[in-house]
């Protein structure tokens, strides 16, 4: 295995706990499956830490990369059924 493929499998299991632990915080565990967590959690990694960086938080470190981590994906869970997008994706099934 190369370094490319395993980067891309640990950024997919990072994602995928980033993502369930932002949806049993925010009480979505049952309704997400694991492919909108590991969505939700790359997504809401990757924002979260630009964010920070923008603000001139670092959270480059380990706990407070998971904290600013799991924060942004908890306000992603939040923002996007407001905006109607679980409701839409139930709806093509």
């Amino acid at each position: 295995m190369d370094l490319a493929s395993t980067n891309i499998l640990v950024t997919l299991i990072i994602g995928s706990v980033v993502g369930w632990l932002a949806s049993i915080l925010m009480g979505a565990n049952g309704q997400m499956g694991i492919l909108a967590n590991i969505i939700i959690g790359i997504t809401g990694s990757c924002l979260g830490v630009y964010v920070a960086s923008a603000l001139g938080v670092g959270a480059h470190r380990a706990p407070a990369a998971w904290i600013v981590a799991v924060l942004s994906a908890v306000l992603l869970i939040w923002i996007l059924p407001a905006r109607g997008v679980f409701s839409r994706l139930s709806s093509v099934r």
